[in-house]
């Protein structure tokens, strides 16, 4: 049995460079996506958040605006997280996952995931040791910020000279709040060693590189578990 990590943001806000708290959380459509590929794939999945916290769905990703216009997009997302909401009020505390007990790590994003993930050295601790086995580490959008917290003992990047992808700078600045942010998720993975490679605003797209798989943004999140589940049964 194929057995999956999603390593959920248990933030509900984002600092912002003025110190105000954004209100926010994981991005619906980046959880809905991966969840509902790898349960038909047949997998077993086990959410996890700093400290067990329940995680808070952005209430943005469920607007029309933010998807497609549609209303009914945003209505479908918040009933399949109705369907696992068992699964999300009791997520499994993240600091006490053995890394040898899973065959991927994934990691949706939203803004939440730069305020604790990207800073939690025991999540940082257990990347390492996914990637020190071979095990393939997935993230998504800001899901990549969480990446930033892998370290080695000499303090350098786990992932320097890894290619990848992540929300682009263009996007960021496009949702608002490029000129708010304390950093750019694009600006700092370059600058931790990270080559990074995005496509046109809100296009989907996939980097592969080794066991890291990365995705751009939300429209990124169906192909990138279908990656998975098509790398993970060859």
């Amino acid at each position: 049995m194929t057995t999956v990590l999603l390593a959920v943001t248990g933030s509900d806000h984002w600092t912002l460079a003025d110190g105000s708290k954004h209100p926010c959380g994981y991005w619906p459509e980046e959880l809905v996506a991966p969840h509902r590929i790898f349960t038909a794939a047949g997998f077993t999945i086990t959410i996890a958040t700093p400290g067990g916290v329940v995680p808070t769905p952005d209430e943005a990703g469920f607007s029309p605006e933010m998807n497609g216009g549609s209303a009914e997009v945003g209505e479908g997302l918040r009933n399949y997280i109705s369907s696992i909401s068992a699964e999300l009020a009791a997520p499994t505390p993240l600091e006490t996952i053995d890394p040898a007990g899973f065959d991927l790590v994934f990691v949706p994003g939203g803004h939440g995931p730069m305020e604790d993930l990207a800073v939690s050295e025991s999540f940082g601790a257990q990347l390492n040791a996914f990637l020190d086995a071979g095990t393939p580490i997935a993230a998504v959008c800001h899901g990549p910020a969480g990446l930033l917290a892998a370290r080695r003992a000499d303090g350098s990047w786990s992932f320097d000279g890894y290619r990848l992808t992540a929300f682009s700078n263009v996007e960021e600045g496009q949702v608002g709040y490029a000129d708010q942010a304390s950093w750019l998720l694009e600006d700092r993975i370059k600058s931790e060693g990270g080559v990074v490679s995005v496509a046109d605003a809100w296009a989907p797209k996939v980097v592969v590189d080794r066991t890291l798989y990365t995705g751009q943004n939300p429209a990124s999140s169906e192909p990138l578990a279908e990656a998975l589940v098509t790398a993970l049964k060859a």
